[in-house]
């Protein structure tokens, strides 16, 4: 029962992780402070993307879930509804490539546009 909440956990930790980076631009134009925390981890979401690898949360889950006496991912909320966004089928190389260029795209337009507007604010306290 443990392992099974701790796998739950786990995939929510880890769900977390990929609206943070998914969302922690925008999020940071309202609280600048946050880009301390969403930096490091779109690096390491593109990170991820580009070299294929596997996030360090998805087989400490499987292990989990093994050690939980459980088979795959079928079952509960958590793995119905989450875990499709979080491991869709037919993910692909090049659709990773595509993911990881993304986040690189959108969070360079985003903190560009944070660097400009605190520029401007700097310029306006002179």
């Amino acid at each position: 029962m443990w392992y099974a909440l701790t796998a739950d956990a786990v995939l929510l930790i880890h769900l977390a992780f990929i609206l943070l980076v998914a969302c922690g631009g925008v999020l940071a134009l309202a609280w600048p402070r946050l880009a301390f925390v969403h930096v490091p981890a779109a690096c390491w979401a593109a990170y991820v993307s580009f070299s294929g690898r596997l996030c360090p949360l998805t087989p400490l889950e499987q292990a989990l879930r093994r050690a939980a006496g459980q088979a795959g991912y079928s079952g509960g909320f958590i793995d119905h509804y989450l875990m499709a966004l979080i491991y869709p089928a037919g993910l692909t190389r090049s659709a990773q490539m595509f993911i990881g260029a993304t986040v690189i795209g959108v969070n360079v337009v985003l903190y560009a546009w944070l660097v400009y507007r605190a520029r401007r604010s700097c310029d306006g306290k002179r």
